[in-house]
């Protein structure tokens, strides 16, 4: 299939389908002409990909996490083992991240909260 009908089939834009190309997470076949051809494959990896971006993946690390994914009865998970701790420290730091954004969040509710409904202009 042409790079529009996986991009139909995945619901990715080509623009993405062309960015996952050009950082590795997809290696299409060339036609002489120039033209991608991508396979049934391709639409489970790209929804992968999507599925790992959603989780806060950089597509630096979704390189090195693709090609040990595998699915299991309860879904999709880890064969290589060396990858679990990159793993755990990444979420680690995400729920750092949500933390310091909830603190964040709590500081502007009490702003918010003592402040008039209108704002009065500054001087």
């Amino acid at each position: 299939m042409r790079i529009g009908e996986l991009s139909r089939r995945s619901g990715v834009s080509v623009r993405s389908l062309r960015y996952y190309e050009q950082q590795g997470l997809l290696r299409p076949e060339r036609l002489p002409s120039g033209y991608r051809i991508f396979d049934e494959h391709d639409v489970v990896l790209v929804q992968r990909v999507r599925a790992l971006l959603e989780a806060g993946l950089s597509t630096r690390k979704i390189v090195h996490v693709l090609p040990c994914l595998a699915q299991h009865e309860d879904g999709i998970g880890l064969a290589c083992a060396d990858l679990y701790d990159e793993l755990v420290a990444e979420r680690d730091g995400l729920l750092e991240r949500i933390g310091t954004l909830r603190a964040s969040v709590e500081a502007l509710e009490a702003v918010i909260a003592a402040s008039p409904r209108k704002a009065v202009e500054p001087l």
